[in-house]
């Protein structure tokens, strides 16, 4: 009988990953950055569950049977060495014999590269499995692995899958991993670190790792920081991109929902518009409307290559994002809740894109709208200019919104709240031919909604007013938003 002090456990172990020793679901995900301790600590996992289990049968797998001994063979036997339990195990020495490890109470630890089919027929009694750059494997490895894992024990099996983020719509990616880096599945526990959860790791190692802030921008967004990587260039400045989205993994919109109203004589009545809460709504609030604040509305329509209708709402006076709305709507219903968004924040200018349908633009005209974006088209008999409500991407346009919220990216992503949306940013890249589109497989509708709403803000105040009815009134017939008798200024 083996007895082993594991009291010090927690000084060997980063904090982050502490708890995971006591995980027991099938699946333990382990992704993120070079240096975070992943690979450490799913060796220190498996060294332990041996020690304190007896009679495990693990299994270490890379893709590559000559990367084994070099890499988790390597780390593993760090491990015992480090933890002072060397006479405890079978190491074989030579590297011309085979590799494996047994632990004296019966636990041992088996090493298998995929590429070793007459291996792959040998091993029998698997009881858990370390899936070391498990992003290496595709689908039908993962499932002859999963299928392995059904040796006898009272104890738990799991598999460890560790890696590096690789490109954004990676199977692993559809198969365990949220956005947030949170489960898609019960039976799974995913965790997402980078070297800055490393209490570990020296200050040259560290330094190295940051130095690639400036010499690789895509290196140490995947490889450093540990999120989603892309197959082409991207467009907007990565590294910025990622760093705004780690720094807004803990931060969630104030509320989540959809408008609900009453629909008479073909129109909303703006007293009856409400929020309702609903955690899978459409639209998620980051800051609320203040009294006497112009707001801006930009909206994409779904079209060729996309399938969401979008809009974001900016606070005017700054440009920070308070809004996003994102659906796959029939385009009444988009119109609808788009209208009683603008009416939600002060009547804010509102433009939609009319490349594709007109409809949403016309239908806020009927419903009484009128605070819109206006374009200036030539009229095709006379030449002369007229105002058109609505934006037109096109061959100009396209190119000159991107790049001013590239711009903007770059120099204030700050102003940016909405992980969605940054996370488009990351697969919108060059194509073969220049220009810049969604990965495949990917979406730029909240890309173009946001820049869109950045692009219209010289139409709109940008400066609050005071709360006086009649100062507001007077800034609402100076932006055009009052054209019928009514009382829709007091929403200034």
């Amino acid at each position: 009988m083996i007895t082993v002090d594991f009291s010090g456990l927690p000084d060997v172990t980063n904090d982050k990953f502490y708890p995971l020793y006591f995980d027991r679901n099938r699946y333990l995900v382990l992704v993120g950055g070079g240096g975070s301790g992943k690979s450490v600590f799913a060796a220190s996992k498996i060294i332990y569950r041996c020690m304190t289990e007896p009679g495990h049968r693990f299994m270490v797998v890379r893709k590559v049977k000559d990367t084994l001994r070099d890499s988790v063979f390597a780390e593993l036997v760090n491990v015992i060495e480090r933890w002072g339990m060397r006479e405890l195990w079978q190491i074989p020495k030579g590297r011309s014999s085979e590799i494996y490890l047994k632990c004296l109470n019966g636990s041992e630890i088996l090493f298998y590269g995929l590429d070793d089919v007459e291996k792959r027929k040998s091993i029998q009694g698997i009881t858990g499995i370390w899936v070391e750059e498990a992003s290496e494997l595709d689908p039908g490895d993962f499932r002859q692995l999963n299928i392995r894992l059904r040796g006898p024990t009272k104890y738990p099996k799991q598999m460890i899958l560790s890696f590096n983020p690789i490109y954004k719509g990676h199977w692993l990616e559809e198969e365990f991993l949220s956005p947030d880096w949170s489960s898609k599945k019960p039976d799974a526990t995913t965790h997402h670190s980078t070297y800055k959860d490393n209490r570990f790791l020296d200050e040259e190692n560290k330094a190295v790792l940051e130095s690639f802030r400036e010499k690789d921008e895509y290196y140490y967004t995947v490889y450093c920081l540990g999120e989603w990587g892309v197959l082409g260039k991207t467009i907007f400045p990565a590294r910025i991109v990622s760093e705004r989205i780690a720094y807004l993994r803990d931060y969630k919109p104030i509320k989540q929902g959809f408008f609900a109203f009453e629909y008479e004589a073909e129109k909303i009545t703006d007293d009856s518009i409400t929020w309702i809460d609903d955690p899978g709504g459409y639209i998620s609030i980051y800051a609320e409307p203040k009294p006497g604040y112009p707001y801006v509305i930009g909206g994409d329509t779904a079209g060729d290559g996309s399938d969401n209708f979008t809009g974001h709402v900016i606070d005017n006076t700054a440009g920070i994002q308070v809004a996003v709305l994102k659906h796959q709507f029939d385009e009444d219903l988009y119109t609808r809740q788009m209208y009683c968004l603008g009416k939600h924040y002060n009547t804010a200018l509102v433009g939609i894109e009319t490349n594709f349908s007109t409809f949403p633009v016309k239908e806020m005209t009927r419903l009484g709208y009128w605070h819109q974006y206006n374009r200036e088209v030539p009229d095709t008999y006379t030449g002369r200019l007229e105002k058109k409500y609505g934006f037109q991407t096109n061959k100009l346009t396209r190119p000159l919104v991107i790049a001013g919220l590239v711009q903007i990216v770059r120099e204030h992503p700050g102003l940016i709240w909405d992980i969605p949306t940054l996370e488009e940013m990351l697969t919108f890249v060059r194509n073969e031919k220049g220009r810049a589109e969604a990965q495949e497989g990917e979406h730029d509708d909240l890309i173009m909604g946001l820049a869109i709403t950045h692009y219209i803000r010289d139409q709109a105040a940008m400066q609050p007013v005071e709360e006086k009815p009649q100062q507001a009134k007077k800034l609402a017939d100076k932006l055009g938003i009052n054209k019928r008798e009514d009382d829709s200024f007091k929403t200034w």
